[in-house]
């Protein structure tokens, strides 16, 4: 393919749901291409957590550097557009040096929000007010505010306990989204990027769904003997944690946080873990499927990186 008439060089998208071997491919690629990572992960942003977040050994990021990880505190909030304003630094840089930006995760929002920019509010969820209603109804507004408060402590210090339209607005928001309202207001706007994009999607098909749910639990249960509980020990015992932080909600730690709480056993936590862990995994699928100009492989495909390294060789834009 030709030089975009922009004559900017392009960034490359490598997106899949967890547990679909994007850094194992993405450390192929790097091998054999002027390539340079850069994480697009909500979870591998944060020091500390390695084993859960199945963050790449001191041995593969020795080989294939990645950008954004381990590059805030677990008590800190990183957000869309906190990674927007990290990316586009290191897309400049990478390209500076020649090399072309190869994004890697499964953050659909941190990828959107970086393509198209990020602005404004998701739209309304009927089926979600309706549920918010009803709990409403149940425990009245006052009570909603305290979840709020609980979830998102700027929003409800503005809002009022008396103000349900806005109460149910914010906690909407924080279900659709998972992330709290006042984030979206502090995040401002970032532009659209303008870089010619190659999109890669790594997903399971038809015939191979089954086998990834047996991947995720099998993974859950290497993380276990990797020593999972006893890093979420460690992170339960630093006294400045708790489980209503970002960081503390993320699959996998919110569940061993909670078998430390002492609120499910050992056999409970590794169940809900892993459905969790699925669930995920769901939402990302339906969240990839909207994707446009994106490119499909299937990730139970043999030989998956050389069908890759072979797509990737009809755009001499990299290599130019």
């Amino acid at each position: 393919m030709a030089r975009p008439v922009n004559n900017l060089r392009p960034v490359v998208f490598l997106m899949g749901p967890t547990a679909s071997g994007k850094t194992g491919l993405a450390v192929e690629l790097v091998k054999r291409l002027p390539l340079e990572i850069v994480s697009v992960d909500s979870a591998m942003v944060y020091r500390g957590l390695n084993i859960g977040t199945a963050k790449p050994s001191a041995g593969i990021l020795k080989i294939a550097p990645h950008r954004l990880i381990d590059i805030c505190e677990p008590t800190e909030t990183y957000s869309a557009g906190s990674f927007c304003r990290d990316a586009r630094i290191a897309i400049a840089e990478i390209h500076a040096a020649d090399r072309v930006p190869l994004l890697v995760g499964g953050t659909g929002l941190y990828f959107r929000s970086l393509e198209q920019g990020f602005s404004s509010l998701p739209a309304a969820d009927p089926v979600i007010r309706i549920k918010l209603d009803t709990e409403a109804k149940a425990l009245g507004w006052d009570r909603m505010h305290d979840r709020l408060a609980r979830v998102d402590p700027a929003a409800a210090a503005k809002i009022h306990r008396h103000d349900p339209q806005r109460i149910q607005r914010a906690l909407e928001i924080y279900e659709i989204t998972g992330r709290p309202l006042s984030e979206f207001h502090s995040d401002g706007r970032s532009e659209p990027l303008l870089h010619p994009l190659i999109k890669l999607i790594i997903a399971p098909g038809e015939g191979t769904r089954a086998k990834q749910r047996e991947i995720i639990s099998d993974r859950f249960m290497r993380m276990l003997d990797a020593g999972l509980v006893d890093e979420v020990r460690g992170l339960y015992e630093r006294g400045d944690l708790t489980g209503v932080l970002a960081s503390m909600r993320l699959v996998g730690y919110r569940q061993v946080w909670q078998y430390l709480e002492g609120k499910v056993n050992y056999n409970d936590m590794i169940n809900k873990a892993i459905t969790a862990t699925r669930q995920l995994a769901k939402r990302q699928m339906t969240w990839l499927r909207s994707e446009q100009n994106a490119n499909w492989f299937d990730s139970g495909q043999p030989k998956l990186s050389h069908s890759l390294l072979n797509f990737l060789a009809d755009y001499p834009i990299i290599l130019s």
